[in-house]
């Protein structure tokens, strides 16, 4: 299974070098011999120079790829109409040998989703998708479940506002779908999310909403994805090695994959096989005409390929945090917005399982860029961005520091609560008052936040941290602009106890009420929880993965489950489950770091040990086992373990109550 960091890089998606390019140790020198970016005078009006910007981009790619132990990169950039760079640094293929050039092709993953935003809006030109009306009437009579009585629209998914339960729901990624056909129509009768959000009230990252807009863009043409944006898009720009499929052909110039450690890896396929979300492979040198196209607002080599008034909404940023913190246009993204240095900047980035990819256009300033690695480190190219930014785009004027305002008790309980991420249910905050500020707390600490104006604070690093309400009026979403909350509005839960069977002093209510507000164990009825009732080891385990957090993201889940069970003797789904059963099943995917020596009384399983003594050296232990004096404690391993105690384990093992013992 992937490290949960590389997870968070391949779903978010998502330092300056400052010394002279040396190629890296086994890699092929670049091709220019370059000048000590320190004897460079830095251009106020951007790339301009090539010599000057090669020379800038060899230092830089010389320095984070060592960084980051990159085996391969490539670099286009464009301005005023033209290429002005389009460079391989290091290997295609490292064991073969192969260099990156501006011809090897590399799977661009979402940033793909800007392509479909164009092909949907070539479509809202040509009068066949209306972009605010009901996207029902563009997806063959496929339903989409929506509770919330206000339409989905084109609008709301290429805005990755959709208000889907679970947008990753289409996010299959395995080695086992290479050269299988998937049709877009098939899997998405099988895998479709209801929407539970008004549409257009809360930004989440949306893979399934940019695949239903491909497959909008493919019932309203009469014509499958892949056909579509091959007649429409790639031949009229002369992107002859672009396409939703991987052919023979283009499979001979890829990239290979390599891991974090510059190990080769096996490429992964999709299902469904045409990914309007994260299908794409392209070289630098059809990117380097596509962009091209946005910067000539639309047009290219004397075509239309898009009207200047949709080009246009692309480029703007359509939906805010803030007035001051804009998230996406149709299409594009703004994230780390720090980094823009005050320029109108709009990006896309895509990861998939050994590559990563950026493209960056300033469209105020005629210029742009487009990179891929051949690792999925996302963080490779945010750092060549920064670079590029405060190089050839420095900020001329001082951020002013903003003032703050006191907020009273009263005010404040409008936005104390639990705050659950949309898109990772993973990622919880708690946010409460004190002396007139807002404490947000999560497992890495605690910020303190000071009031800009009512709905923006901002935290002692200076980021940013956004509230919005809902249609009601109430304080319903928070944002911040850190990551990993980039990539999705936070949800406050309601905590209010709904169950007649959990008497008001009961040590274990605050357990059960955070895990029925957070959908992970819910009652037997709406009113009724059966505290003491017990729990197959199935049921148990659908309730730690909810717990755990990760269950929205499908490609994950085989190995989770297969984590989940490693070192138990057996497992049989319908048999009750014991606590020392439930004790190694969490630990297996919390992996809590043991601290204080526990010693154990009682009967323990020799399989269930050091599993038992790890929760509870950090405090991971429902309220009826006491750690004594001498460091001994009852786990009672061979009881059955019943659901109030569940409750009490996962909501501290998951982070729900703050803060974990450490």
């Amino acid at each position: 299974m992937k490290k949960k960091i590389r997870t968070l890089a391949f779903l978010l998606l998502s330092a300056t070098a400052t010394t002279a390019c040396i190629p890296a140790s086994g890699m092929p020198a670049a091709t220019a011999v370059a000048t000590p970016i320190a004897s460079i005078q830095p251009s106020l009006e951007g790339p301009r120079d090539t010599k000057e910007l090669e020379a800038f981009a060899d230092s830089v790619f010389s320095d984070v790829m060592k960084k980051y132990n990159t085996v391969g990169s490539n670099f286009a950039v464009v301005g005023d109409g033209k290429v002005l760079l389009s460079k391989g640094y290091g290997y295609a293929d490292k064991e073969k040998k192969i260099p990156v050039d501006k011809d090897t092709v590399f799977q661009i993953g979402s940033v793909t989703k800007q392509f479909t935003a164009l092909a949907a809006m070539q479509m809202v030109d040509k009068g066949k998708i209306d972009l605010r009306g009901d996207i029902q009437k563009y997806l063959g009579g496929l339903k989409i479940p929506n509770k919330t009585g206000k339409k989905l629209t084109m609008y709301d998914l290429l805005t990755y506002s959709t208000g889907f339960e679970f947008p990753d729901i289409a996010s299959y990624y395995s080695t086992e779908y290479v050269n299988k056909d998937y049709p877009i129509k098939d899997f998405l009768k099988s895998h479709m999310s209801e929407v539970v959000r008004p549409p257009g009230e809360a930004y989440v990252y949306d893979n399934l909403g940019f695949l239903l807009a491909g497959y909008a863009v493919e019932n309203a043409s009469g014509m499958p994805y892949s056909k579509y944006m091959e007649k429409n898009i790639f031949n009229p720009l002369g992107m002859t090695s672009t396409n939703v499929r991987i052919t023979p052909e283009l499979l001979g110039r890829m990239a290979a994959h390599y891991g974090p450690n510059g190990e080769k890896i096996p490429m992964d396929g999709t299902m469904p096989t045409e990914k309007p979300e994260g299908g794409i492979i392209s070289t630098a040198d059809d990117m380097a005409k596509y962009l091209l196209m946005h910067l000539n607002k639309g047009n290219y080599d004397g075509n239309e390929i898009v009207s200047q008034k949709s080009i246009e909404q692309m480029h703007t940023y359509q939906f805010f945090a803030d007035k001051t913190i804009p998230i996406t246009t149709i299409g594009f993204e703004a994230y780390f917005p720090e980094k823009m240095n005050g320029q109108h900047v709009i990006l896309k980035g895509g990861n998939v399982t050994g590559h990563s990819s950026l493209i960056v256009i300033l469209p105020e300033k005629n210029a742009a860029f487009y990179l891929s690695n051949n690792d999925d480190n996302a963080q490779f190219s945010i750092d060549v961005y920064e670079a590029f930014m405060n190089h050839y785009y420095p900020r001329k004027t001082e951020v002013s520091k903003p003032t703050y305002s006191a907020i009273s008790e009263q005010q404040a309980k409008a936005y104390v609560g639990l705050y659950k991420n949309i898109r990772m249910d993973a990622l919880r905050n708690k946010v409460s008052y004190s002396n007139g500020k807002l404490v947000s707390e999560t497992p890495s600490g605690k910020q303190t936040l000071k009031m800009i104006h009512p709905l923006l604070f901002e935290d002692e690093s200076g980021n940013k941290v956004t509230f919005k309400k809902n249609a009601a009026g109430q304080i319903a979403y928070m944002y911040s602009t850190t990551l990993p909350d980039l990539a999705s509005f936070s949800e406050k839960v309601n905590l209010d106890s709904p169950f007649s069977d959990v008497p008001a002093n009961s040590k274990y209510k605050s357990y059960i009420n955070n895990l029925n507000a957070l959908k992970v164990m819910s009652g037997k009825s709406s009113h009724i929880f059966d505290p003491k009732g017990t729990m197959t080891q199935a049921e148990f385990s659908e309730v730690l993965l909810r717990a755990q957090g990760w269950h929205k993201m499908p490609f994950l889940l085989a190995a989770n489950k297969k984590q989940m069970k490693a070192g138990l003797p057996n497992f049989y789904p319908n048999s009750p489950i014991t606590r020392q059963m439930a004790a190694v099943m969490i630990q297996n995917l919390r992996q809590v770091e043991p601290s204080t020596k526990v010693k154990l009384s009682g009967t323990t399983d020799a399989w269930a040990v050091e599993a038992i003594k790890a929760l509870v050296s950090q405090g991971i232990m429902d309220p009826d086992t006491k750690v004594k004096s001498d460091g001994s404690v009852n786990f009672r391993s061979k009881e059955l373990l019943l659901r109030q105690e569940a409750s009490a384990l996962l909501d501290q093992a998951f982070n729900y109550i703050l803060p974990i013992r450490h």
